[in-house]
């Protein structure tokens, strides 16, 4: 294959090849759906200086499953703010984090993350800092974390695994254990607001 020009669009096969990795990734994911799994922090460094993680258990669920988004809370203790969010757009994946207060509202620092920019892989997906995010790091005093890559790896039947990373250094890694279930966690914070309940008779 000729590579394209410079400033050229992508080439047929470059685009093909985002799909097909994008659509083995998310049917990966999809096919946890419904299961919770205990995880742990294998790499925090530098070590937090204020470790919200240190000695609590660590919960991921695949609680909400559709054709083209994923929700997946993840439970820190009793922490119930944190929910990832993995959609399927046109041509890429996207990675977004919804933080809430206990009784639902959206925290001041929510919806941040972003898309896929290369094809990836069927077991490994990186999504680099949007300008959304950026423009909102900035505004809440938060410069470090524009440079922010959130990555997610999943090894079927082996482990699921939760990354951030920045060109300073900084590389944070929670792995979750796929080779066993845990007890279903209760609703994360503002699950009534998102998934309203069903008309009677449904569901």
């Amino acid at each position: 294959m000729t590579p394209s020009a410079p400033g050229n669009a992508p080439s047929t096969e470059t685009n093909a090849s985002h799909v097909a990795s994008a659509d083995a990734f998310f049917a990966g994911l999809s096919a946890l759906c419904g299961k919770a799994y205990a995880g742990r922090v294998v790499v925090d460094t530098p070590t937090s200086a204020n470790d919200a993680f240190a000695g609590k258990p660590l919960v991921m669920h695949m609680r909400e499953c559709s054709a083209d988004v994923i929700r997946i809370p993840f439970h820190v203790g009793d922490d119930r703010s944190r929910t990832w969010v993995v959609t399927r757009t046109a041509a890429a994946l996207r990675l977004k984090h919804d933080h809430r207060h206990q009784e639902g509202s959206e925290d001041a620092v929510t919806q941040y993350g972003g898309d896929t920019v290369d094809a990836g892989t069927a077991q490994r997906q990186a999504f680099p800092a949007d300008a959304a995010s950026k423009a909102m790091f900035l505004r809440e005093g938060l410069a470090v974390s524009v440079d922010n890559t959130w990555a997610v790896e999943l090894v079927p039947g082996r482990s699921f695994t939760y990354e951030l990373s920045r060109p300073n250094g900084r590389l944070f890694r929670v792995e979750f254990d796929l080779t066993r279930t845990v007890a279903a966690p209760p609703p994360p914070w503002g699950a009534a607001k998102q998934f309203p309940p069903p008309p009677a008779g449904e569901g």
